[in-house]
């Protein structure tokens, strides 16, 4: 199993700003539909479609993660349309919709995630090792460090979106 190790901030930049001031350098953006299938205090499961804006290309995957804050165990791979289809479609939840920015700033790859149904942008750094990441000193543009913020994860906004239908 992989692991994955990011750090989270709340961006209140405009990504396009930062592209427009040079802050960052935009390599591609995506739209991305999330539904998790499973969730409990350190596990979830979920199935995404990511479509390049650039190229119009879609793609599906299948995502296990372990763990909660800085570093967590990830196992990700790709599933066919009618695979994601047929579990969406079963479960019947809301998907969680964000455009997704890759970026590069400083010589680093940063992504940023802009969500649709709640006001809100993410900028997300990955890192090689945990001292890596404890080390790095962000600048003030990026916001507040929000990586074990529990309210900010990707899968607690979900289950806000989802109302009556999540029931743990």
């Amino acid at each position: 199993m992989a692991l994955e190790i990011e750090r989270k901030f709340l961006l209140a930049a405009n990504p396009a700003e930062l592209v427009r001031d040079g802050l960052i350098t935009a390599l591609k953006e995506q739209r991305i539909e999330q539904t998790y299938l499973a969730i409990d205090e350190t596990q979830e499961l979920r199935v995404r479609r990511i479509t390049e804006l650039g190229s119009g290309e879609v793609t599906h995957t299948h995502t296990f993660k372990n763990g909660n804050g800085l570093v967590r165990e990830e196992v990700e791979y790709g599933i066919s349309g009618g695979i994601y289809e047929q579990v969406v479609t079963a479960f019947g939840f809301q998907p969680l919709t964000k455009n997704r920015i890759t970026a590069v700033w400083n010589g680093r790859t940063v992504e940023i995630d802009v969500y649709d149904q709640i006001h809100l942008s993410v900028l997300e750094v990955e890192f090689g090792t945990l001292e890596e990441a404890n080390a790095f000193r962000a600048p003030d543009w990026f916001g507040e460090d929000i990586s074990s913020q529990k309210q900010y994860s990707n899968k607690t906004v979900w289950k806000q979106l989802q109302g009556d239908k999540w029931k743990e």
